[in-house]
């Protein structure tokens, strides 16, 4: 298989939109990562995500949608949940809520599970793509699974390649992280992921706090569950206060662990501090240093607050046992 890049122009949007809906697998751009695209109401093309990614079955898969009234279409909301999506929507959230009666998002897209995970992405080419489908669209990140999400083209194609049918090149992305996931399928909503949607965004919005629920190892209710996640091929040391011989850096801040001259190779996040330019730059920054084959990345301790959050569950994730 040869795979296209595709120009993001109408042009180009309509040669991916014909692509999904003929059952094939497009990559393209969201605000938060490249999304790796399927029909998702045809088990066969959902299939095809799980073979290129050899992703586990288990792990379930967004459904992607132009607008609220096709997410109302494929999910029951409550208050809620329509509250979120209405506050939050289009943007870096995902919500599960029940199936609605009539949802068209397969089982095989669901894990099985009576649930669906919506979201209303904002990068115009990617809303546009949707619209084009007319249907959900599945759109896990754009990479084989557990490494590091693709924030460009150019990295798509350096983990699926020859794997898929094309992809939509729409330039580096914006956030960097992937969406915040929160269920709506209890009495109150829950943090599942964190994520491109802080958590205090959403906890002013509802004038709660939100209960987070940890990553397990099989049977997640969402998407970026699993606990071994997001991994580069090297090791991931955490809360580093100085870095080895031998070993990579990644570095956030003004101030550089003891020892980072010595390292074989380092990248800051952001000299500023700021964690909107950290989380845009953070799976970037975890290929280039694996790229130098070092046998481990040394990370300083980044703060919990705002994208924070995010950045460290993917980094916790990045350094779990594999």
């Amino acid at each position: 298989m040869v795979t296209q890049r595709l120009a993001a122009d109408e042009g180009g949007v309509t040669r991916a939109a014909e692509i999904l809906r003929g059952g094939g697998l497009v990559a393209f751009p969201t605000e938060t990562v490249y999304g790796l695209g399927a029909d998702a109401t045809r088990p066969e093309a959902v299939a095809r995500i799980y073979a290129a990614k050899e992703r586990p079955r288990f792990n379930p898969l967004i459904a992607h949608v132009d607008g609220l009234p096709a997410a109302l279409a494929q999910g029951t909301f409550d208050g809620t949940a329509r509250r979120l999506a209405e506050a939050f929507w289009p943007g870096p959230l995902t919500l599960v809520v029940p199936a609605a009666p009539g949802c068209t998002v397969c089982d095989l897209a669901r894990a099985g599970l009576d649930s669906v995970g919506l979201r209303v992405p904002s990068h115009p080419f990617a809303r546009a793509l949707l619209a084009a489908v007319a249907r959900p669209v599945s759109a896990p990140s754009a990479n084989r699974s557990g490494r590091v999400s693709p924030t460009s083209a150019d990295h798509v194609l350096g983990d699926l390649d020859g794997r898929i049918d094309a992809v939509l090149d729409g330039g580096e992305t914006q956030v960097g992280v992937e969406s915040t996931i929160v269920s709506c399928l209890g009495d109150a909503p829950r943090l599942l992921r964190p994520g491109g949607v802080p958590r205090e965004a959403i906890e002013a919005l509802l004038g709660r706090r939100l209960e987070s629920v940890p990553g397990t190892g099989d049977g997640p209710l969402a998407p970026g569950m699993l606990a071994s996640h997001y991994a580069p091929r090297a090791r991931v040391r955490l809360d580093a206060a100085e870095i080895r011989p031998g070993e990579a850096a990644l570095l956030f801040g003004p101030h550089s662990p003891s020892g980072t001259e010595r390292a074989v190779a380092a990248l800051n996040l952001s000299e500023t501090g700021d964690l909107a330019e950290a989380a845009a730059r953070l799976f970037s920054c975890l290929r280039r240093l694996d790229a130098t084959g070092a046998e481990a990345i040394a990370v300083a301790p980044i703060p919990e607050t705002g994208l924070g959050e995010a950045i460290n569950d993917r980094l916790a994730r990045a350094a779990a046992e594999r």
